[in-house]
């Protein structure tokens, strides 16, 4: 298990687990990543990702994409 963060580009991926407060898990679920769910980095820019997620594309910081588990 590895965070989001350092996922390889273009690779699916399969969330296995979300960390944070339970403010922060909201706002990752209001916006797509749910536990079981599929998503792949498209691209970065310093630091920060685009994640494809629920056939929509996300940008996400750096911070949050460290509290994705893949």
């Amino acid at each position: 298990m590895l965070p989001l963060s350092v996922a390889e580009i273009g690779q699916p991926q399969i969330i296995k687990r979300i960390g944070g407060n339970p403010d922060v898990k909201q706002h990752l679920e209001n916006l797509g990543f749910h536990i079981g769910g599929e998503v792949c980095v498209v691209s970065t820019l310093s630091g920060n990702l685009i994640v494809k997620v629920k056939e929509s594309r996300v940008a996400v910081s750096s911070e949050l994409a460290r509290r994705i588990m893949v």
